[in-house]
């Protein structure tokens, strides 16, 4: 990786130490300047820093500076512009969520990890499944579900006892949260192409609220999510500690 290095930093105090430092040792370019962007930060910042330039899709670097670090590499100050150049790429697609409310206003959002449906209230939702415009459950009566990418497979997906799914899987776990019926559905792998409706039934009486990663729509009627591959994220690693290799490590994990 050769060329202009641009220092992002979360805020923290650390971080923002660390990327003063880095930046009086390597300059720092304007991030669309840059032939790579550094965040300095947790696996929270470095969604954030690729939702920022998605568009743009500019490589970035994480090196972790927060509490989670699964998206980031160790923090070391030394011989960075080397790691830079034997960092392997990790190129992901992110999933585009199409709400629609109750008094029918619509909403786009993309999400780098998931897509949550999840329950407002006290009663269960009801929520009717579709995938490629078949039927595929009627009725499933929850706290919620979720589509999740392969690299957001290890995150909210995994809590809610998802698969991981490893990158190149071309595949999308769905999984439902506490589901109360059919109570042995415990979710399905989808192919990365497929179209997934949720429809919510009885709406008024059982809201819900979709969440693409740190977007909320409140009080839907129906969502839409598929893999958008015509925008990409570059994530870069360093050798041997690769983001497939630690979805691969995660699986083993006791």
């Amino acid at each position: 990786m050769h060329g202009r290095i641009s220092f992002l930093s979360a805020g923290g105090e650390k971080a923002e130490a660390a990327r003063d430092r880095l930046a009086a040792a390597h300059g720092d370019a304007a991030p669309d300047q840059a032939a790579v962007i550094v965040a300095l930060g947790g696996d929270g910042f470095m969604l954030e820093t690729q939702h920022r330039y998605l568009g743009a899709n500019r490589p970035v670097y994480g090196m972790n500076c927060g509490s989670v670090g699964f998206l980031m590499n160790d923090f070391a100050e030394g011989d960075l512009p080397a790691r830079l150049a034997r960092a392997q790429a990790a190129t992901l697609h992110p999933l585009r969520m199409r709400a629609v409310d109750q008094d029918g206003g619509h909403r786009e959002a993309l999400a780098i990890n998931e897509v949550s449906l999840l329950r407002e209230t006290r009663q269960a939702a009801k929520i009717r499944i579709l995938v490629d415009g078949k039927e595929r459950l009627p009725e499933l009566i929850c706290d919620g579900i979720l589509v999740s990418t392969p690299a957001g497979s290890t995150a909210y997906n995994l809590s809610a006892a998802g698969p991981i799914v490893p990158l190149g899987a071309n595949l999308l776990p769905m999984t439902p949260i506490s589901a109360f019926r059919p109570r042995r559905w415990r979710g399905a792998l989808l192919p990365s192409e497929a179209v997934v409706v949720f429809e919510i039934l009885e709406a008024e009486k059982r809201p819900v609220a979709a969440v693409a990663d740190n977007v909320e729509v409140r009080n839907i009627r129906s969502v839409e999510i598929r893999e958008d591959r015509s925008l990409a994220m570059t994530m870069l690693f360093d050798p041997d500690h690769g983001l497939s290799e630690r979805i691969i490590a995660e699986q083993f994990t006791v």
